[in-house]
């Protein structure tokens, strides 16, 4: 079996356990979860430089990982306890009262893999800028990325971010925007038009690759042709475009699965379609 089947395969279980998590409370966000299944498996079981058994929150010496779109945390707490920083039994808890598994991440429970509390929109590449320039002063040479929404880039604090990191040539850092065109109200072109998000970063002094977040293959290469342009003068951002739902046929391509929970019926329907490969929590 070859790196791509085997990430493949990884992505389909995941996908199980977000329509699962999201059913059993009936509460969260499984259509954005979806449809950045197999990036968040392409970085944690391929390409970032991590040890899931000595979780710090310094994060020295490995790579960083930011997840500013808090909202598709099914997806982050899956991937995480797949990987191993917590058992993967605790999934069971998403979203109960007094669990370490919350709507959003948070830190104050201490939930290893999570570095910052997030799901204000915004915020995170701000974050990402911060712990870049930290590496950057203590000589730490690994690399930092942040994951946003589409929907996301309306906000003000994220082009004051992209504007700083730009001017500070933070060379150490790889956003990725999902541009699934969709978000909580409606199509993203509906509710408030990005434009050239292309154009617009690269004026900001940005890198920019676009490439199709829900093809293994492509972005695994998209993921080392960033690494190979690190530490060159630019940040760089992954204009990643994905379909929301993607791997559940009524779930894809539209607003209304981004924070509504599947019924009986439904999540019957959605488990045919994911095949589990490594077996359900």
């Amino acid at each position: 079996m070859t790196k791509t089947e085997e990430l493949t395969r990884m992505a389909s279980q995941v996908r199980r356990d977000i329509v699962r998590m999201v059913h059993a409370n009936q509460s969260g966000h499984p259509g954005g979860s979806l449809g950045c299944a197999d990036l968040l498996v392409a970085l944690y079981f391929d390409h970032l430089r991590i040890n899931s058994a000595s979780f710090s929150m310094d994060g020295h010496q490995e790579d960083l990982f930011f997840l500013s779109n808090g909202h598709i945390s099914p997806l982050f707490y899956s991937v995480l306890a797949r990987k191993g920083f917590f058992s993967l039994s605790e999934l069971a808890t998403f979203r109960v009262i007094h669990s370490r598994l919350q709507g959003h991440p948070t830190t104050h429970d201490g939930l290893p893999g999570v570095r910052v509390s997030s799901g204000s929109l915004g915020q995170g590449l701000s974050v990402a800028i911060g712990a870049a320039l930290s590496k950057k002063l203590n000589k730490d040479p690994y690399l930092v990325y942040v994951l946003m929404g589409d929907g996301e880039q309306q906000e003000g604090q994220v082009w004051e971010a992209a504007m700083y990191a730009g001017s500070k040539k933070t060379d150490n850092l790889i956003a990725i925007i999902d541009y699934n065109g969709q978000q909580i109200d409606g199509p993203v072109d509906q509710v408030m038009p990005l434009g050239n998000l292309e154009a617009k970063y690269k004026a900001f002094g940005w890198s920019v690759i676009p490439f199709n977040g829900n093809d293994m293959e492509e972005i695994l290469q998209t993921l080392e042709a960033a690494r190979q342009q690190a530490f060159k003068g630019q940040p760089q951002l992954l204009l990643m475009h994905t379909e929301m739902g993607y791997g559940v046929d009524f779930m894809t391509g539209t607003h209304h699965w981004h924070g509504i929970a599947p019924n009986d019926e439904q999540l019957a329907r959605a488990l045919d379609q994911l095949e589990e490969t490594l077996g359900d929590y």
